[in-house]
C-alpha cells in the first residue's frame, strides 16, 4: 500500500511541476502588414527599407535616418512577407565614404550568425546567435537592406 501511494505521489508531483512548461508558449506577435520588424520591448517596430548600391565593385548603402533602438530592448527580428530567405544576411555597417551630395555611405561587414525559424507562411523569426553590440546594422535581402542602429 505504501509503495502505490509513493508512486501516485511522485506521478502527481511530476505532473504539477510540468504544467508551467506546457503552458509556456513561444508566441510571436504577427504583424498586420508585410515588412521587416524589430521586437523592441513589448511591440514590433517596422524598419524602413534602404536601397543597396554597387559602384566600382563596392556594395554599400547610404544612411537614410535609420531607426534607433536601445541595446537592452532588441530581442529578435520578424520578417513577414514573400522574401527570398536564401539570401538573408545580417551585417554590421562600416563607414565607407561620403557621397557627392554629402550623405554617408556604409559598406557591409562580416555576417552576423543568426537563427531563422519559420513560424508560418511568409512569417519568420530571426534571432542573432550571439549578443548584438552597439552599432549600425542591416538585414540584407537581395537589393534591399533594412538598416538600424543599436545604442
Amino acid at each position: 500500500m505504501g509503495r502505490i501511494r509513493l508512486i501516485a505521489l511522485a506521478t502527481t508531483l511530476m505532473f504539477l511541476l510540468s504544467i508551467p512548461a506546457w503552458a509556456a508558449k513561444d508566441d510571436v506577435q504577427k504583424p498586420k502588414e508585410f515588412g521587416i520588424y524589430v521586437k523592441s520591448g513589448k511591440t514590433l517596430k517596422r524598419l524602413l527599407p534602404n536601397v543597396v548600391f554597387e559602384e566600382e565593385k563596392a556594395i554599400y548603402v547610404e544612411s537614410n535616418n535609420p531607426a534607433h533602438f536601445p541595446l537592452k530592448d532588441v530581442t529578435h527580428f520578424v520578417i513577414y512577407g514573400t522574401y527570398d530567405m536564401n539570401f538573408l544576411t545580417m551585417n554590421p555597417l562600416l563607414f565607407f565614404q561620403q557621397s557627392p551630395v554629402g550623405k554617408s555611405r556604409f559598406i557591409f561587414g562580416k555576417d552576423v550568425e543568426m537563427t531563422v525559424t519559420k513560424k508560418g507562411d511568409g512569417f519568420y523569426l530571426i534571432k542573432p546567435k550571439g549578443l548584438l553590440g552597439r552599432g549600425y546594422y542591416a538585414l540584407w535581402i537581395n537589393d534591399s537592406a533594412w538598416d538600424f542602429i543599436v545604442e
